[in-house]
């Protein structure tokens, strides 16, 4: 077995992270021991010091600088009253993270279900707060953990994603930086949320602002 990913991994550009995190396998071990996992099958990325989403919409202030933490710390947000699940990314003091949008159920199904009962088993972990259900995840335990800790962490595919297999879309209910293409999918995973992206994405010489790119 692969072991989890570091740290180091994402102290570097959120939408490259989010991009690799694609076919990653999220592992949750209960206390009890028995271990829920899924596949990731949809991301995005969040990079404030180029990101308008971050003076806007469902950002503020105190949210951008809980983002600002060491690389690869487990944190959440709540959007409409629900807890969704990410990882911060870059140099402390940096406000950046990807957040995980959907899963593909692998191990522990049915523990999963007592978490979150659904009639269409594609419901149970398709969209960001969905899986943090599913998974018995609660953010007052997990919140600044590192990313590589037993209970929570990511392994590696056994063999990376092509690009060929790869969708980029617009980000989900946003209005600033709606049409920036920092959310990736697996695109013929019937797993991805159903959430309808921004406005057509950004093309080439849109105005956005600059970062160096580590």
């Amino acid at each position: 077995m692969t072991p989890p990913l570091p740290a180091a991994f994402f102290d570097r550009d959120p939408v490259l992270v989010a991009r690799e995190l694609l076919g990653t396998i999220l592992v949750h071990t209960l206390p009890g021991g028995e271990v829920l996992s899924g596949r990731v099958v949809e991301t995005e990325a969040y990079d404030c010091p180029r990101d308008p989403a971050c003076t806007a919409g469902r950002f503020h202030a105190a949210r951008s600088a809980d983002m600002a933490t060491a690389p690869g710390r487990w944190l959440f947000w709540a959007a409409h009253g629900h807890p969704l699940l990410q990882v911060s990314c870059r140099a402390a003091g940096v406000a950046a993270s990807v957040l995980i949008r959907a899963l593909e159920p692998l191990s522990g199904i049915d523990q999963m279900l007592t978490h979150r009962p659904v009639v269409r088993a594609r419901d149970l972990t398709n969209g960001p707060a969905k899986l943090v259900y599913a998974l018995g995840l609660r953010p007052g335990e997990v919140a600044h953990t590192p990313v590589d800790s037993p209970a929570l962490h990511l392994l590696a595919p056994g063999v990376p994603l092509p690009d060929a297999g790869v969708t980029v879309t617009a980000r989900v209910g946003l209005r600033g930086g709606r049409t920036l293409p920092w959310r990736f999918l697996i695109t013929e995973s019937p797993w991805v949320s159903p959430g309808a992206p921004g406005l057509d994405l950004a093309g080439p010489g849109t105005d956005l602002p600059e970062v160096n790119i580590r």
